[in-house]
């Protein structure tokens, strides 16, 4: 399974990925900047109550700007955002979204 560590001593499999909740999140927003929060939640795998907190919190960060445009949101991602781990916080959020969406110059539609 990819993502899945299995631990050596009885053989059972943790559930663990290499990514958090955070850069999923932040990933499906960046493919698809006018998707519902809703079905943002369904392609992370958390409630929709979960992706609206991780969008504030990318919100309040600087990763993400929301946009009210009639009834829906749309969201800009900020490419050049650093991450927040000390190990990484030379790297900008744009190589990640790079990496997964093959764009890391705007992720406007």
């Amino acid at each position: 399974m990819a993502g899945m560590a299995t631990t050596a001593e009885n053989g059972s499999t943790r559930n663990w990925t290499f990514l958090t909740n955070h850069a999923h999140v932040l990933l499906a927003i960046a493919r698809n900047p006018t998707a519902r929060l809703r079905d943002v939640a369904d392609e992370v795998g958390v409630t929709e109550r979960a992706a609206q907190a991780i969008v504030a919190d990318l919100e309040a960060g600087g990763y993400l700007r929301r946009t009210r445009v009639g009834r829906r949101n749309e969201y800009t991602v900020n490419p050049s955002g650093h991450f927040r781990h000390p190990a990484e916080s030379d790297r900008q959020v744009g190589d990640l979204l790079a990496l997964f969406t093959g764009d890391s110059a705007d992720s406007t539609p």
